[in-house]
């Protein structure tokens, strides 16, 4: 019995730091006994000895080939076109033309920059903030922006590190409901209207949870709930906000604490999405620090008449 073969047999669970010594020793054996044996016993013996270290160190143990980080990157490029989500009725993020089917909006601004700067085209995919994860499962989407940290979306799409920008959640409030604290409304007899799916469901269930919570699957529905007088409040983005509160909707209110809200960027979870990542948080980055995000943002509600001063505490008011 061979050195190697007569230490696994002592030894099912044998250290693999010992196996490659007993092989060096072997081989020095081998090395020194050389000589004085016959040729081809020294060959079959240095050929048993390789085999063993193959047996041990061979496929199983080599690292796996590591995917080429920028296979995402390259089909969106052979392709010719990035695969864009928008929302209806989710002004003025996404605005949709009703006479030419046009999209507009900051958040499809930012679809467009991305793909120009990938020398794409933007293919728009009509959606729900609630149907964006089994979108990404099913393909029909390479990424979303303006998205909130959510861990159990988290589970089955890949969130970039950073922010476009940062927000807070707010109020849109029927006349007179003017809560200056969440803990205010923390009561059965408080009526709050909340989108399915959404960060501001996580938001209503977790900080407000003694609340009657109204589920809605968009935000016309909440705008209903509120103007017909069965709610007392819709929790809402900032700029959203500030959008109803200008339409007369409703009064734009900040309760305290302050609730951040940071804008990310989410992509499909696959092998070869490293490259693509990395690309969007450089571009995240530049829109962050450089206010770039926030001024397109505030300039695009100007334009509007919609006033950002009524969300004083926004990152995206300036």
């Amino acid at each position: 019995m061979s050195t190697i073969s007569f230490c696994i047999a002592l030894s099912p669970s044998f250290d693999i730091v010992h196996y490659r010594i007993v092989i060096i020793q072997s081989l020095l054996r081998l090395g020194q006994r050389g000589r004085s044996i016959p040729m081809n016993r020294y060959l079959r013996a240095i050929v048993a000895v390789t085999f063993g270290a193959a047996a041990l160190f061979g496929p199983a143990s080599m690292p796996a080939r590591a995917e080429n980080p920028s296979l995402v990157l390259d089909r969106i490029k052979a392709s010719g076109k990035l695969k864009f989500p928008v929302m209806v009725a989710e002004e003025p993020g996404y605005i949709k033309d009703p006479r030419t089917g046009e999209w507009s909006g900051f958040f499809v601004d930012w679809g467009k920059d991305i793909a120009s700067l990938l020398g794409v085209q933007v293919e728009y995919y009509e959606t729900t903030w609630g149907n964006l994860a089994a979108d990404f499962q099913a393909g029909k989407i390479d990424l979303a922006v303006a998205l909130n940290p959510n861990p159990r979306r988290g589970l089955v799409i890949d969130y970039v590190p950073g922010s476009i920008v940062e927000g807070i959640w707010a109020l849109v409030a029927r006349p007179g409901f003017t809560p200056k604290t969440w803990r205010e409304m923390d009561k059965k007899e408080v009526r709050v209207a909340v989108q399915k799916g959404g960060t501001m469901q996580v938001i209503a269930e977790s900080v407000i949870p003694n609340s009657t919570i109204v589920v809605v699957p968009t935000r016309d529905q909440a705008v209903l709930e509120l103007q017909s007088g069965k709610i007392d409040a819709m929790i809402i983005a900032d700029q959203d906000a500030a959008l109803l509160d200008s339409k007369g909707v409703g009064k734009a209110v900040v309760p305290t604490p302050i609730l951040r809200n940071p804008a990310t960027i989410g992509i499909r979870r696959e092998a070869g999405n490293e490259g693509f990542s990395n690309f969007l948080a450089n571009w995240m980055s530049q829109q962050n620090s450089l206010g770039l995000a926030c001024s397109r943002i505030t300039r695009y509600m100007l334009e509007r008449g919609i006033d950002m001063k009524v969300v004083p505490q926004s990152g995206k008011y300036c």
